[in-house]
């Protein structure tokens, strides 16, 4: 429906999905609500105002100073950062979604929300925080998602956190503990959980590539990016190294989200799925790949932590990050009046531990590595 000044109304959100969208799909209207009771919005639904809340948060624009695989900048600028990874995988789970019929809205706010917990330095920050906090109940980032969403950020006057949906949350809380007993996540979910590995497995090789820690003839060793680059030479005759390089990652990832719609499209039909009870209650993930393309990306995934993760390059870069961003957690314990007001505050609550993890974590790379110069390196 539509008023005397043609403005949309929430309620054509909720007929063109119960039109469009799957009976397995997340319907907006159907949302559990959030913790903090809202008036609705006049024409965005509940995953619609989610995903607008992450979008415009401190910590979603502070992923683009952070690192995915390659800490630091020593290595050139051309590897992804957390964003362009959020990016990437959003893109490759919203084509999903579509696909099957599902809430593109939810899995946007999904797909934008998954890397928010990430602290500087990639892995190698995470680790040193786990570490630092194991007596505190230890770090890890998508618990810290939830952290973020539920009371870090503080966008607005009547509740601390974004007071997302229930169902947004409870995405983000599968990903932090997914052997959990219990129902399995809304397909939406489990769509986000593989295209972020479809991006992954995708992207890091070409940026391996890139920064040159593998060679063309190395990675055409694995089984799976040399079926992609044979597929690719089928089509292309004599290609350069790079065009080669390019077309083979598009083919990765169009081969993967081909493969994933067929094996998740048969799961579906085999198991007669036809509600979001149906599809949470039926005991197994059913959006994921077909077991032969399983096979190949585990085996990928082993040569990229052998060739590219252990690299003698990237553990030296990591071992430094590591020891600064160890010497600042030990260094903000000791003087917490160096903390920032709005932390220091969250003191007596939190205790001294967490809060400075929670301020560490926050920070991209470029600030984390100011601030320790500024205030812990030994000065010469």
């Amino acid at each position: 429906m539509k008023d005397s000044i043609g403005r949309i109304e929430l309620a054509d959100c909720f007929a063109r999905e119960a039109a469009c969208l799957a009976p397995f799909a997340m319907h907006s209207g159907a949302s559990r609500g959030r913790r903090i009771p809202e008036p609705p919005h006049p024409y965005r639904g509940p995953f619609q105002r989610d995903r607008d809340r992450i979008l415009h948060c401190a910590a979603f624009r502070r992923l683009s100073q952070k690192t995915q695989v390659f800490t630091g900048h020593q290595l050139g600028d051309y590897h992804r950062s957390r964003l362009t990874h959020t990016l990437e995988a959003n893109s490759i789970a919203r084509t999903v979604g579509r696909a099957l019929r599902l809430n593109e809205d939810l899995i946007e706010a999904l797909s934008l929300q998954h890397d928010l917990g990430h602290p500087p330095f990639g892995h190698a920050g995470e680790d040193v925080l786990d570490e630092s906090l194991r007596e505190h109940g230890g770090f890890n980032h998508n618990r810290q998602a939830l952290r973020i969403v539920e009371e870090l950020e503080s966008r607005y006057p009547g509740f601390a956190g974004l007071n997302l949906s229930e169902e947004v949350l409870d995405g983000q809380r599968y990903r932090g503990d997914k052997t959990a007993a219990g129902p399995k996540p809304l397909l939406e979910a489990q769509v986000v959980d593989a295209a972020d590995s479809i991006a992954y497995d995708s992207h890091d090789p070409d940026d391996a590539l890139q920064v040159g820690l593998l060679q063309l003839e190395e990675l055409e060793t694995n089984p799976m990016w040399s079926e992609a680059a044979r597929r690719v030479r089928a089509r292309y005759a004599q290609l350069e190294p790079l065009e080669l390089r390019r077309s083979a990652v598009h083919e990765l990832i169009d081969w993967q989200v081909s493969d994933l719609l067929a094996a998740t499209s048969q799961r579906l039909a085999e198991r007669g799925i036809d509600s979001v009870t149906a599809a949470t209650g039926c005991g197994v993930t059913l959006v994921a790949p077909g077991a032969e393309l399983l096979a190949m990306k585990l085996e990928l995934e082993r040569f990229l932590h052998a060739r590219v993760y252990r690299h003698p390059r990237l553990l030296a870069m990591r071992r430094q990050a590591q020891d600064r961003l160890r010497a600042m957690f030990v260094g903000y314990l000791a003087r917490p009046e160096l903390l920032p007001r709005s932390f220091a505050k969250r003191t007596a609550e939190h205790g001294l531990a967490r809060t400075v993890g929670d301020y560490l974590a926050g920070m991209t790379d470029r600030f984390a590595n100011q601030e320790y110069r500024r205030r812990f390196a030994p000065r010469t």
